[in-house]
């Protein structure tokens, strides 16, 4: 097998190198900077150049190397390239390639080009990993025009009537579409001190967000009720969220989908974003690889992989660390500041 299962993470015999491990290992290929895939404590990392200031912003001084997109690195006797994923800005999808055959780890990715990420590039390979967090027929995106009237009639509705909106959202990603999708008319924009330090990394790339307001601990926030705040899902009910006054809340997450999901969270809206791909974006993805075989990770593997077994797939299930999308684990961000 070009890749093998191990108890440290996806691993490659022939380059001696590991995919997103989640123990320490001598040499690790990221594919992108959430946490569940970029973990500190590795001997020496590699990624693609613009994943590069994420993971030094989260991860500290690491010894880091740096790959173009489709830029073919010959370690050992791999052949190892970066592909775009379209999950979030830098991710990758990972092709290894030994004696010709041809394997894809994909991270996490989604299909439909949401304008800030590197859009996702099929790879053609013998064996393609795929995440498949949201891997059932129930779950279908909406149209990013249809969310952005979403969102902004309800921030407009909440500024009426005296209250600040305070969206979750992953730090990075997530929390960037977000951004992007606001009207800055209906009145100011703050952010929660992590999503203010990634905004701060993908200005410094080039990559072009709305003004923002940072929150600042003993900051008067009086002056900015009625405000849009996004925040981390974990700051949502939090004391750092009470300093707002009346708020209206809201996530922003693929899991909004599923009723009974925002009763439970306690949030007055929910919105149907996810940085991974739906199921029509899974089958799709899977299809365009011309892979006759899929190893599927995070999610509903079970239904995924007897589903890809109907269809004449050799479908496999491997276990990992990786979250997927979690509502409680977030991204790596904490809630202070």
């Amino acid at each position: 097998m070009v890749l093998e299962f191990r108890e440290a993470g996806i691993y490659c015999p022939a380059a001696d190198v590991y995919i997103d491990p989640w123990r320490p290992v001598a040499r690790a290929l990221i594919t992108h900077g959430h946490s569940d895939h970029a973990r500190a404590g590795h001997g020496r990392y590699l990624a693609t150049q613009s994943a590069a200031p994420v993971l030094r912003h989260r991860l500290g001084e690491i010894a880091l190397q740096t790959a173009h997109y489709g830029e073919v690195l010959r370690i050992g006797d791999a052949e190892i390239s970066f592909h775009p994923a379209g999950h979030v800005p830098g991710s990758a999808q990972i092709r290894v390639a030994v004696g010709g055959e041809v394997w894809v780890v994909s991270g996490d990715y989604k299909t439909v080009d949401d304008g800030l990420s590197e859009a996702f590039e099929p790879v053609p390979c013998h064996c393609f990993i795929s995440e498949c967090t949201f891997g059932l027929p129930i779950y279908h995106w909406p149209d990013a025009a249809d969310l952005a009237a979403q969102i902004n009639g309800w921030w407009a509705q909440t500024r009426a009537k005296g209250q600040t909106a305070v969206i979750g959202a992953y730090a990075l990603g997530k929390a960037q579409r977000v951004l992007r999708m606001l009207d800055p008319a209906i009145g100011p924009i703050l952010t929660h001190g992590a999503i203010t330090a990634t905004n701060d990394v993908l200005r410094a790339q080039g990559i072009a967000l709305p003004t923002t307001v940072a929150v600042a601990p003993g900051m008067d926030l009086k002056p900015y009720r009625g405000a849009m705040v996004v925040a981390p899902p974990a700051a949502l009910g939090s004391a750092w969220m009470r300093r707002f006054g009346p708020v209206s809340t809201g996530i922003a997450s693929g899991w909004m989908q599923l009723r009974g999901v925002r009763r439970r969270r306690g949030a007055d809206r929910g919105f149907v974003i996810s940085d991974h791909a739906d199921w029509a974006g899974l089958n799709a993805a899977i299809a365009a690889t011309g892979a006759e075989r899929v190893f599927v990770t995070h999610g509903y593997t079970a239904p995924f992989a007897r589903w890809l077994g109907e269809r004449g797939y050799q479908a496999g299930i491997v276990q990992t660390a990786f979250d997927g999308e979690s509502l409680d684990a977030g991204d790596g961000a904490g809630v202070a500041a």
